[in-house]
């Protein structure tokens, strides 16, 4: 390349980070130096808006948008996402095709006295954003309450450590890359807490029809992880969710064979629809349709307004 590359990232601490990772892989894979790739923060509405929920003001793209703009009018030439954070459904003229090696994908809990989740007092306060983690806590105690929380990692812990909260879930990958785990009080397997699909992967996306920046960023593309993330992905193009839609979805590959868990709650969270199943992993994007469709049918689309 006869310039520099420019890697696009909200400008959070965690994304950041997630940006710096991704910065190194291409190092480690590719005829690239460091000072060959800047790292451009990028604002976006999602960090701005503190106070309400996602969907309130526009869903998921909000934590993507204005990163992708810049992308489209070549102002960067790669941006990273939080896979969890990136609408299911591809932008025009970009591709988020690239994954690194995914993190841990659990989620956590964090508590002012360390208790776990079954020995929190009835009526305890839940600090979350999701509809997801809202209606997965509920079904478990239904004698919590769960109340809106909004903004960083360190801005949670401290609103937790300010007593508005009881508790906080949060992701673990999170968590352990901000060198919090020592704050954690319980973390929860998958099959306890379904994790929304692409929890613990970060995207890599380029435009479409840029050859140069696609071969570079094959070359740090992670073959688990991008059949995980299909798999998972593909139960959310299905459902047509958005940032109301209560659904998480885990994909793990054992040898040869592919297995995919999803759950999905109705509008209200009152019912549950749950569906495992495996195939061959060159089966994972056809996996995931086949998950998405069973939840659908099952749900008789009363996760939709």
């Amino acid at each position: 390349m006869n310039k520099k590359l420019t890697i696009g990232s909200r400008s959070s601490k965690l994304a950041l980070i997630y940006a710096l990772i991704a910065k190194n892989k291409i190092v480690q894979n590719t005829h690239l130096n460091e000072e060959d790739i800047l790292i451009k923060e990028i604002t976006t509405k999602g960090d701005q808006v503190q106070d309400v929920r996602l969907s309130e003001v526009g869903g998921k793209g909000l934590f993507s948008t204005n990163i992708e703009k810049e992308l489209q009018d070549k102002k960067i030439d790669i941006a990273v996402h939080a896979l969890k954070d990136l609408p299911a459904k591809e932008s025009k003229g970009l591709i988020a095709d690239i994954f690194l090696e995914r993190n841990d994908p659990r989620e956590i809990l964090i508590t002012n006295d360390r208790k776990k989740l079954k020995d929190l007092k009835p009526n305890a306060i839940i600090g979350t954003s999701s509809y997801r983690r809202e209606f997965q806590i509920m079904n478990i105690r239904k004698d919590l309450k769960c109340k809106l929380i909004r903004g960083n990692v360190d801005t949670r812990i401290k609103k937790l450590r300010n007593g508005f909260y009881d508790a906080i879930i949060l992701s673990y990958a999170g968590v352990q890359f901000l060198k919090n785990d020592d704050k954690i009080s319980e973390i929860f397997s998958v099959s306890d807490i379904v994790p929304s699909a692409g929890q613990g992967i970060i995207s890599l996306q380029c435009r479409d029809d840029n050859t140069e920046i696609s071969s570079i960023l094959k070359k740090v593309n992670h073959r688990e992880t991008y059949l995980r993330a299909h798999a998972e992905r593909n139960v959310l193009k299905v459902l047509e969710g958005d940032c109301e839609t209560a659904v998480g979805a885990h994909a793990t590959i054992n040898k040869k064979k592919i297995i995919l868990e999803a759950e999905l709650f109705s509008l209200d969270g009152t019912q549950r629809f749950y569906e495992k199943k495996s195939s061959e992993i060159e089966n994972a994007k056809e996996l995931g349709i086949e998950v998405g469709q069973i939840l659908k049918m099952k749900s008789k689309d009363s996760y939709k307004k």
